[in-house]
């Protein structure tokens, strides 16, 4: 395979996207294909983007799902835009996975037949680099805590992840769809609860209002910042108005339990990051632990 130089956390969250975009579309079960290849691209190439270069690797994910027609495959990268209910979404995992893409000079292609399945396929500049081994690191702590927090996310899949992984490490977890949900607990239970943890796009009422209407109601109240975007934009206004830290989805265990313990003041995280902006302070990257409590 040809080289490529890529966030990895990213496009790791670029997959997971695709791993479940295909996942809903098979309901009743069936098969998932991941393939890669070198994809030299000559001259105009008929997708929703134009590549700017020739040596590409070609990255591919095909279900054998329900599939979509011409109308969908022009809405599906449109944020918000969904084919499924009141709850189960926004649609912005394939936005999301989009924009990343556009932002490694890379592009989608998107082929489906009805009732047959569809296959997402993104291209990546190749480079003339060798990419350099790394050693992976398992040092990262598993932290475990008591107290209740309260989850907020309009996605119906997120929540139920997160509440496994919180419950698994000791918490007792409060979960909310929307912003609205979200305040009418807070107001009735913030005595109970030691964190939130907030989603930043939302529809109806945004992550920022709801961040909002919380510190009205407890100017105190501890926030930890949740969302599929790097540290830049609406996540970056946010948190300089006094958010507690910030997670990058998609989450894993171990850094969803140091952000915690992070925001919860259990915790300082030295400042010995490597990598991008968007690894380091997300789900992924090395940290400085030091335990106060």
């Amino acid at each position: 395979m040809w080289t490529v130089k890529i966030d990895r956390g990213q496009i790791e969250q670029v997959l997971l996207n695709l791993f479940v975009n295909a996942w809903q579309a098979m309901p009743g079960g069936g098969h998932l294909y991941i393939k890669t290849e070198n994809k030299a691209v000559n001259g105009k190439f008929s997708t929703i983007s134009q590549p700017g270069k020739k040596k590409y690797v070609k990255v591919s994910v095909t279900d054998t799902g329900i599939g979509m027609d011409k109308e969908t495959m022009k809405k599906i990268f449109n944020p918000f835009f969904t084919t499924k209910g009141t709850g189960h979404g926004t649609g912005l995992g394939l936005a999301s996975a989009y924009g990343i893409i556009q932002n490694h000079d890379g592009f989608f292609n998107v082929k489906s037949t009805v009732g047959k399945g569809s296959t997402f396929s993104f291209y990546l500049p190749a480079v003339d680099e060798v990419a350099e081994e790394r050693e992976e690191s398992d040092d990262t702590e598993l932290m475990h805590g008591t107290g209740t927090i309260l989850l907020v996310d309009d996605e119906a899949m997120v929540l139920d992840v997160a509440s496994g992984m919180l419950e698994k490490l000791g918490y007792k977890v409060i979960r909310a769809i929307n912003g609205k949900e979200a305040i009418k607990i807070y107001e009735k239970e913030k005595d109970n609860i030691d964190l939130v943890i907030l989603d930043v796009i939302m529809p109806g009422m945004s992550g920022s209002d709801t961040f909002k209407a919380i510190k009205r109601i407890n100017p105190d109240a501890k926030i930890l910042l949740s969302s599929g975007y790097s540290l830049s934009g609406e996540v970056r206004k946010i948190m300089e108005q006094g958010c507690n830290a910030f997670v990058q989805k998609p989450y894993n265990a171990q850094a969803l339990s140091q952000k915690v313990f992070e925001a919860l003041g259990k915790i300082e995280v030295c400042a010995h990051y490597s990598g991008s902006e968007s690894d380091t302070r997300g789900a992924t990257g090395p940290y400085d632990i030091k335990k106060i409590h």
